[in-house]
């Protein structure tokens, strides 16, 4: 892939197993805005390494089933956007593992939540959204099922505390919404210290300060995106879930770097994968 392809691409990963349309949706119109080329992949996990079970045949009808599936949402999202170039690709190995390759070479990777508990995220070797959020090189949207609201909502909630990764979270957040023409809600939250009141009130007056210096600029270079910014009171995950219930999307700053296990993405961004209905947004600091 030369240097003029690289990063013009969207990828889609296609969940065989469930419900692939919220996902195909958002991924088919984000190009669309963009004038993106857009990506649906599936991949169908790898044959086990036995001399016991021959399962040759299984991992056949996987392919066939997989083949058929990426053949339909290919129809379905060309129906949706006949003018937007779409192209399909069956990838062999485990999909975190071949959807965070894919993220080296691409402008973002969308997924579906199938909202998975805890040990299903870690140890099953279908499990997607969470590797991928942990270890993508691009940012990450996972969209849940729509309520049917989204078209009247009219922001983007961002998180913002000050780090790299949530400045690489506001800058994507203002270019979103000026793509899509509607607002930024710039969100703080402050959670009060277990010591003295004078203390917490210093540091919530910090809160606000750093959170006026870090969207400070950003309405001269969007002129056309309306800003709003609020520090909350109490926990992250509610505050940033809370204010994002009437929004087209959450857009946070990646923190984790994978960790030992390739699985860490910090207490923030995993709890809104969890809590939040409308779409996560998770943008690492390159």
């Amino acid at each position: 892939m030369n240097s003029a392809e690289i990063r013009q691409e969207i990828v889609v990963g296609v969940d065989p197993r469930g419900d692939w349309h919220p996902a195909v949706a958002w991924g088919a119109d984000e190009a669309r805005i963009r004038g993106l080329h857009l990506r649906l992949a599936l991949s169908v996990p790898p044959r086990h390494d036995t001399q016991h079970v021959d399962d040759a045949p299984y991992h056949r009808r996987l392919e066939q089933d997989g083949r058929r599936t990426l053949e339909a949402a290919i129809s379905w999202a060309r129906a949706r956007w006949p003018e937007t170039e779409i192209t399909g690709s069956l990838l062999d190995g485990f999909p975190g593992r071949q959807l965070a390759l894919l993220s080296l070479q691409v402008r973002l990777v969308v997924l579906g939540s199938r909202h998975l508990h805890r040990a299903e995220e870690i140890l099953s070797s279908g499990s997607v959204v969470i590797p991928v959020t942990a270890q993508a090189r691009c940012p990450v949207a996972v969209v849940g099922n729509p309520d049917g609201g989204a078209q009247d909502r009219a922001c983007l909630v961002v998180g913002v505390d000050g780090s790299e990764p949530s400045r690489a979270a506001l800058a994507l957040a203002f270019e979103e919404a000026e793509l899509r023409g509607c607002a930024v809600h710039a969100v703080a939250v402050w959670q009060p210290p277990v010591f003295s009141l004078r203390t917490g009130d210093t540091l919530f007056h910090h809160q606000r300060r750093l959170l006026y210096e870090t969207v400070a600029g950003w309405e001269k270079k969007y002129p056309d995106v309306q800003l709003h910014h609020e520090v909350q009171i109490g926990s992250p995950v509610e505050a940033l879930a809370e204010a994002g219930e009437h929004s087209l999307g959450i857009v946070v700053g990646r923190r984790g770097e994978g960790g030992y296990t390739g699985m860490r993405v910090g207490s923030v961004v995993h709890g809104l994968l969890h809590r939040a209905h409308c779409p996560v947004i998770t943008v690492p600091a390159l």
